[in-house]
């Protein structure tokens, strides 16, 4: 008698379909307030973004009207239309997490599907709660499993997100773990994405492929619903994720030691609305020029030696003369220009008026962006960066960072990341608002829907 093959897929989705609020460590529920606030303050200072607003239009004509709330419209979608229009404001100003070892990824970007399905099913917030950690754990187990990480092959990592967003949803719908397993399947087997989207010249494409990765993973826990399969062996069989991009994976990865300890913690959080590997240069400047009361007149070069990922995808041509807020917030010239001349870097660097800003552009050609081996082999362990600063009158200043604010060896802290979210609230929504939002977040274990707080986000302004 033979036996059917046991899949990598099939231990992903019993895990999931049996994890409980009582199995998550405390710190592990404490982290998903943390990234539930930080993508719910991204989610409202994107949500008057241009693309934002174009998918808002597309999503009137065509969505139905249903049980997911939209962020900042206060609308009542059906959940994949909701869960797409949300991921793509939490994602529009790159300011949500970020997490990076092989692979790169922003975990976060799946909580719109947790949010959504879990409205659909009537869940609470310890359900919510349940969905963000379980999106984090594979999320960013998938970024630790390919050698080198498919972002080195050519893909981007919505990739990776489209394997993860239907064991949440799933997970939210309180779907089997057999139909968990066939929506990884299904939204898997469809929804591979190129590497063009971050390369070069950048278009609004650069916020939305995770978005549309989420809005997959939603789909396909819908139809899993139905009684709709899809390939089981979509990771680990024949013609799957690796026999596809191959060559190396360690597969044990996605599973070893489940519950022991939660990914989550150790997700960093962004201090800069940039491309991850821009923050520690960007730091590292901010030190040099705040610190020596440096005017961006008095500098000549700015040097600076990273991975090669970060000359390659940071410093290339496009990179020195960019005109739109993609491409722009991808590049370090332009980041460091803008930390040189305002002394901080936000969402209003990357204002069309601010692209074309006289004297930043005269900034730009000053930076050169070198790629170091030494601090390559430290990758992805460190995210070393060497800066150095020479000025007119001959002076130079190093400075070394070995990872930015936000790392979770630097955290934000609490009262940072309530900060960060007054900041991107405040043209939404009225103070007393955030403040409500805040309180709810905080004390998400004890709310009996999810959609309290949901109803917080509507636009007041």
């Amino acid at each position: 008698m033979t036996t059917s093959p046991s899949y990598v897929t099939e231990r992903m989705a019993q895990w999931a379909a049996g994890l409980r609020f009582e199995d998550l460590a405390p710190a592990a529920v404490h982290e998903a307030k943390r990234y539930l606030l930080d993508s719910l303050g991204c989610a409202l200072g994107g949500f008057r973004q241009r693309d934002v607003q174009v998918a808002l239009q597309v999503l009137a004509e065509v969505a139905a009207a249903g049980p997911a709330t939209v962020i900042g419209s206060g609308a009542r979608l059906d959940v994949v239309s909701a869960a797409l229009a949300n991921a793509l404001m939490v994602r529009v100003l790159d300011y949500n997490d970020i997490y990076w070892k092989q692979d790169p990824s922003h975990p976060s970007d799946i909580i719109p599907a947790a949010i959504a399905c879990g409205e659909r099913a009537g869940g609470d917030g310890r359900e919510l709660i349940v969905g963000i950690v379980l999106g984090h754990e594979f999320e960013q187990r998938l970024c630790e499993a390919a050698f080198p990480g498919i972002r080195e092959r050519g893909w981007h990592h919505a990739t990776l997100t489209a394997f993860v967003s239907p064991i949440v949803a799933g997970r939210l719908l309180h779907l089997s773990a057999l139909q968990i397993q066939h929506a990884i399947g299904i939204a898997g087997s469809h929804h591979a994405t190129l590497g063009a989207v971050t390369a070069g010249k950048l278009t609004m494409m650069k916020n939305t492929v995770d978005p549309m990765a989420t809005q997959a993973g939603v789909f396909a826990a819908l139809l899993a619903e139905k009684g709709y399969t899809g390939p089981q062996h979509v990771i680990d069989g024949k013609e799957g994720l690796v026999h596809c991009l191959g060559p190396e994976w360690r597969l044990e990865v996605l599973t070893e030691g489940l519950g022991e300890s939660f990914r989550i913690t150790q997700c960093g959080m962004k201090a800069f609305p940039t491309e991850a590997l821009t923050h520690a240069p960007i730091s590292a400047v901010l030190a040099i020029v705040t610190e020596q009361h440096l005017q961006p007149e008095q500098i000549v070069e700015v040097h600076v030696r990273s991975l090669h990922r970060a000359a390659d995808i940071l410093a290339d041509p496009s990179k020195y003369d960019p005109w739109s807020k993609e491409t722009a917030d991808h590049s370090l010239p332009y980041c460091i220009a803008a930390a040189i001349v305002d002394r901080n870097v936000t969402p209003l660097s990357f204002s069309d008026a601010k692209i074309r800003d006289p004297r930043l552009r005269a900034q730009l050609p000053k930076v050169k962006v070198v790629a170091d081996e030494e601090i390559e082999k430290l990758f992805p362990a460190l995210q070393r960066v060497i800066v150095k600063i020479t000025t007119q009158d001959g002076r130079s200043f190093e400075k070394q960072l070995d990872y930015p604010k936000g790392d979770p060896r630097n955290p934000l802290t609490d009262a940072e990341v309530e900060a960060k979210f007054d900041a991107l609230a405040a043209d939404v929504i009225a103070p007393d608002t955030a403040r409500a939002v805040k309180d709810a977040v905080w004390h998400l274990d004890e709310l009996s829907s999810i959609t309290e707080v949901m109803q917080l986000l509507r636009a007041a302004r």
